[in-house]
């Protein structure tokens, strides 16, 4: 690969924007938008349609499909979420790029972190700013810029921005596994980690939540004719933590048991919730038949057990087409002087689904930053730019077919 004329038009209209990709994430990150914060995510939306609307685009706001939660008292409810954003260029062209994004934090409504500054170093820290408000600006700055490109038409892109991706993506998974079904390549905007390194392979994650009912009864007068729902749940607490170390970078996450009673009475209700990672389908085969085999049968007399959840991540392994697409980013980035690497990741995004439903793809090409999920996250302000260079490089490769799209998703299906 070399820089062609056709790319230094395309980078050269990035060049003045600096500050803009800056400032607007800045402009979001004031919103706060909580994955629960109904109004806050219908606020950053508003910003968002305005941003992109200057695109040759059409946009809409698609629905979002409802999920089941499960109460601390085990009571089961129907969980609705915001619509997702999503912007189709040029749908007919022949390679369809898939870019992807998240409008919602892990910060509530009733956060303490809830506003922006610069620190000493110079780093911008704030809710969002990185993971992933920081990125949306990046991607709109790619996108914006390759728009100068004169081989654009051979190119399309549907990017979607979801409201839900900080809780599992419940509403938008089937909004991503059809796009990923007919796109040829994949660009989602998560941070990268602290020094640039992009994550490569990931491990699949599932969410569980395990209704245990009992029977209540008073702790004194009739201990033995009740059945202690807190006393099942630890035991099978137990067990699903023995799961640990039985099989190669399977990992069982007990994090919470909601219920109980007074001191004086039998509990008769306990939820238990979990999470699991996993390195490959087999492995999540494992994982599965084995939690089955646990929550299957109560641990004594007078105990119900009711499941909920499941895989919500499929893991995603750098398999041919990931590899083939990670050294053409790789070379992509040679020609800017950004040095491109990559390391396994064990926690899991938006990518995951796209990899699932056929789509080779990179999901950590939104700014530098770190300390994500917190409130110490922070973003590099050069980094917005230099990522936006590499994004738009990437398009400007995949117009010329320097990078071959078509290729890259065929290498992907013969892995289906």
């Amino acid at each position: 690969m070399e820089l062609t004329p056709n790319d230094e038009l395309v980078l050269s209209a990035l060049a003045p924007r600096a500050g803009e990709l800056i400032e607007r994430a800045v402009r979001w990150v004031k919103v706060n938008s909580g994955s629960r914060n109904t109004e806050g995510l219908m606020a950053v939306l508003t910003e968002l349609e305005a941003a992109f609307a200057p695109l040759p685009v059409n946009m809409e706001r698609v629905g979002t499909a409802s999920s089941t939660t499960v109460a601390a008292d085990g009571t089961v409810s129907t969980q609705e979420y915001a619509p997702a954003l999503k912007i189709t260029c040029r749908p007919d062209a022949p390679i369809q790029i898939i870019t992807t994004g998240h409008y919602d934090t892990v910060f509530d409504a009733n956060s303490p972190f809830q506003t922006i500054r610069t620190r000493e170093d110079g780093a911008l820290n704030g809710p969002g700013i990185a993971d992933m408000k920081g990125g949306i600006s990046v991607m709109l700055g790619a996108l914006e810029a390759f728009e100068a490109h004169p081989l654009k038409d051979n190119v399309g892109w549907t990017a979607l921005l979801s409201p839900d991706e900080e809780i599992g993506s419940p509403g938008s998974a089937p909004l991503l596994a059809e796009l990923g079904a007919r796109g040829h390549i994949g660009l989602t905007y998560e941070p990268s980690l602290p020094d640039g390194t992009l994550a490569g392979e990931r491990k699949g994650s599932g969410n569980y939540h395990l209704i245990v009912r009992g029977k209540a009864a008073h702790a004194g007068r009739a201990f033995h004719e009740g059945a202690n729902a807190i006393a099942a749940a630890a035991i099978i607490t137990t067990r699903l933590h023995a799961l640990n170390g039985q099989r190669e970078g399977v990992t069982v996450n007990v994090s919470k048991i909601d219920g109980g009673s007074p001191l004086n009475v039998v509990a008769d209700n306990a939820v238990v919730r979990f999470n699991v990672r996993v390195p490959d389908a087999q492995s999540a085969s494992w994982v599965v038949d084995a939690i089955g085999e646990i929550t299957s049968e109560p641990p004594f007399d007078g105990i119900a057990l009711h499941l909920h959840g499941g895989m919500t991540r499929a893991p995603k392994p750098m398999d041919a087409s990931q590899s083939a697409l990670f050294n053409a980013v790789k070379s992509a980035g040679d020609l800017l002087g950004q040095s491109i690497r990559w390391q396994p990741s064990g926690g899991v995004c938006e990518g995951n689904n796209l990899h699932a439903a056929g789509l080779p793809n990179v999901d950590t090409l939104g700014v530098i930053g770190g300390d994500i999920h917190s409130d110490q996250e922070y973003a590099w302000p050069d980094s917005f730019l230099e990522r936006a260079r590499l994004s738009a490089l990437i398009l400007s490769k995949i117009a010329s077919g320097e990078i071959d799209a078509k290729r890259l998703k065929q290498l992907r299906l013969e892995t289906l």
